[in-house]
């Protein structure tokens, strides 16, 4: 192994270990991005699906762990690994990664920040700051964290071109990494950030609907009405000081405009207070934005 590589491999280790330490399951990738150990099965006559259970190493994001012991046991057994992979999906943190392209964006090709910027808007939430991972190519990968109970697939350019989701199942390219076109690295005043909550809209528009509950034939005109404005008390849940008044006004005039406003006004008031409001300054706006509709309708 030549200098160069055998550097690479031992600063990987060295990555992959300290992810594991702060409970990011890991894998020793090849220059290529790949995981770096072949399957045990790849010479069977027939395929063979195995997730791990055959106790072999070579199965991908299913040989990921958090035990040193065993990252290091990986490792070992890849000596020509010159990064790591970081499973997505699994507790604690349920990692999902959002990996935006930005090629040529300069030149009228893919601009996938733009692309999700143009979601938030459309859909009313927020992106975080959170970890963030550029990659050799000029793109970023943002780190988010989804509730356990949800499962978040993959996918490759279904929200917008150029915007591919990490799940269960997938895994991200870790920082520090070395692939055979460069170097993974966070991005400035992101390496101290814990990974962000997924927005619950965002989280929407990547995860499959849940499956239907039992009908409760107990009808609830508020509790049928918040999901319509879930959008809407993220969008004031999310406010920085100077701009949640502006926020939770525009959000009601929004509600009271679908007809959903006098069912939104004790979650608007929640959020708006989370946001830093008082319930009476919330109350205010939100009688205001009624106010204001309802002279619209007069």
């Amino acid at each position: 192994m030549a200098t160069t590589d055998r550097h690479s491999a031992t600063l990987a280790l060295a990555h992959a270990l300290s992810a594991a330490e702060r409970g990011l399951p890991v894998i020793p990738l090849s220059p290529t991005k790949l995981p770096a150990l072949p399957s045990p099965h790849r010479r069977d006559p027939q395929p063979v699906l195995c997730r791990g259970e055959c106790g072999l190493p070579g199965h991908g994001v299913y040989d990921a762990t958090t035990d040193p012991a065993g990252v290091r046991a990986l490792f070992a057994a890849a000596p020509w690994a010159t990064g790591y992979g970081i499973a997505c999906g699994r507790p604690p943190h349920h990692l999902i990664g959002i990996d935006l392209d930005t090629k040529n964006a300069a030149t009228g090709g893919t601009d996938s920040v733009a692309a999700l910027q143009q979601l938030a808007l459309q859909h009313l939430f927020t992106v975080p700051e959170t970890v963030t991972v550029l990659t050799p190519s000029g793109g970023r990968h943002l780190w988010l964290t989804g509730p356990p109970d949800v499962v978040v697939p993959n996918s490759a350019s279904r929200l917008a071109p150029g915007i591919d989701v990490r799940g269960s199942g997938g895994y991200l390219v870790g920082p520090g990494s070395v692939s055979a076109h460069g170097a993974y690295r966070l991005a400035p005043g992101t390496a101290d950030l814990p990974p962000a909550p997924c927005p619950r809209a965002l989280l929407r528009l990547i995860a499959p609907p849940a499956r239907p509950q039992p009908h409760d034939p107990t009808p609830s005109y508020a509790a049928d009405q918040v999901p319509r404005g879930e959008g809407l008390i993220q969008f004031v849940r999310a406010a920085h000081e100077g701009q949640r008044n502006t926020r939770l006004f525009w959000a009601a005039c929004r509600a009271y405009e679908n007809g959903i406003g006098d069912a939104l006004a004790d979650a608007l008031t929640e959020a708006a207070v989370r946001a830093g409001l008082t319930e009476r300054e919330a109350r205010a706006t939100i009688a205001s934005a009624a106010r204001l509709n309802a002279g619209r309708r007069e």
